[in-house]
C-alpha cells in the first residue's frame, strides 16, 4: 500500500489544486481574449454577417426582405418569391465591384423589349400603404427609340386595373442631347399609360444607386428618394399626376414586382443588364444606411 501523501508533497492534491485552477483561469482568459471580447458583432450567434435582413423579423415593420445572401449562386429562384420572365433571366451572382461591400446580388438580364421580374405575391400592407427600398446598378439605359420607357418596380392588385410604377423612367430626346430620367408612372387604369419624368432626376448608368419609394393610400401619393435624398418634384397624388385628367387611385395591392421591363421594340442597346440588392418592403421607411 502506498503511504498517504503529505500536504507538502509536490504530487499531493492540495498542492496540485491551485495550479489546476490557475491553468484553467489562464485558458479561459486566453479564449475570451482570442474569440470573445474581440469578436465583431456579426459573429455572435443568431446574427448573419453582411446582412440587410434581420434573421428574425417578428415584431418589426418589414413586410418583405431579400438580400440574396442565403441563396445558391446560379438561376435566381426562391421559395419566398416568384419569377416572371419573357426574353429575360434572373441569376444570383457574386458582385466583386460593389461599392459598399462585396456580397451576392440578383442579376437581371433581358433581350430587346423583354422583361425579368422577382415577384412578391400574396402581398398585403396595412392600410394599403407601404415603403420600399432597393439598391440597383444598371449597366446601360436605352438611347433609342425616342421616348423608350422602362420599369424597375411596379405594384398591382384589385381595383380599377391600375398598375403603379414608383420606380421607372424614360429616354427623353428633348432634354439635352437626349437624357434618361427617373419618373413615376402608371398604366391600365382610367389615368392611362404615363411616366411623369423629371429633369431633376437623371438616371445614371454604371453606378450603385439606392432607390426608395412610398405608397400612401390616404391621397394615392407616391414619393421617391434617390441615395437618401427626397425628390419632392417627382411626387404624384390623386390629382397631381401625368395621366388623363381624372383621379389617380391605387388598386388594393397584392403583388410587387422588381426587375426590368422595356416596352419598345428594337431598342439601343439591344440587351440590358442590371444588379439588384437589399430589397425591402416595410410599413416604415427603411433608409439607405441599413
Amino acid at each position: 500500500m502506498r503511504p498517504p501523501l503529505s500536504p507538502s508533497s509536490p504530487s499531493s492534491p492540495a498542492r496540485r489544486l491551485p495550479r489546476l485552477l490557475g491553468a484553467l483561469a489562464l485558458a479561459c482568459a486566453t479564449a475570451v481574449a482570442a474569440t470573445g471580447a474581440a469578436a465583431p458583432a456579426h459573429e455572435r450567434p443568431g446574427h448573419r454577417p453582411h446582412d440587410s435582413c434581420p434573421a428574425d423579423t417578428a415584431g418589426t415593420a418589414l413586410l418583405f426582405c431579400e438580400d440574396f445572401e442565403d441563396l445558391p449562386r446560379g438561376t435566381g429562384t426562391s421559395l419566398d418569391w416568384g419569377v416572371d420572365t419573357r426574353h429575360g433571366a434572373l441569376s444570383v451572382e457574386r458582385e466583386r465591384s460593389r461599392g459598399h461591400r462585396p456580397d451576392q446580388v440578383l442579376r437581371v438580364r433581358t433581350e430587346g423589349n423583354g422583361h425579368a421580374f422577382l415577384e412578391v405575391d400574396d402581398f398585403s400592407a396595412p392600410g394599403n400603404s407601404f415603403f420600399g427600398r432597393m439598391r440597383v446598378k444598371v449597366d446601360a439605359f436605352p438611347t433609342a427609340p425616342d421616348w423608350a420607357h422602362f420599369t424597375l418596380v411596379e405594384a398591382g392588385g384589385r381595383g380599377d386595373g391600375s398598375v403603379v410604377r414608383p420606380i421607372g423612367g424614360q429616354y427623353v430626346p428633348t432634354v439635352g442631347d437626349g437624357t434618361q430620367l427617373w419618373g413615376i408612372g402608371s398604366d391600365g387604369g382610367p389615368t392611362g399609360d404615363w411616366t411623369d419624368w423629371r429633369e431633376s432626376a437623371p438616371a445614371e448608368a454604371g453606378r450603385w444607386t439606392c432607390l426608395e419609394w412610398e405608397m400612401d393610400a390616404s391621397d394615392n401619393r407616391v414619393a421617391v428618394w434617390i441615395d437618401g435624398e427626397p425628390q419632392p418634384d417627382m411626387t404624384v397624388t390623386t390629382t397631381r399626376h401625368g395621366g388623363n385628367p381624372v383621379d389617380f387611385v391605387f388598386p388594393a395591392f397584392d403583388t410587387v414586382r422588381v426587375g426590368w421591363q422595356l416596352y419598345q421594340g428594337d431598342p439601343t442597346p439591344d440587351s440590358y443588364d442590371l444588379r439588384l440588392d437589399d430589397l425591402a418592403l416595410s410599413t416604415e421607411r427603411v433608409g439607405c444606411g441599413r
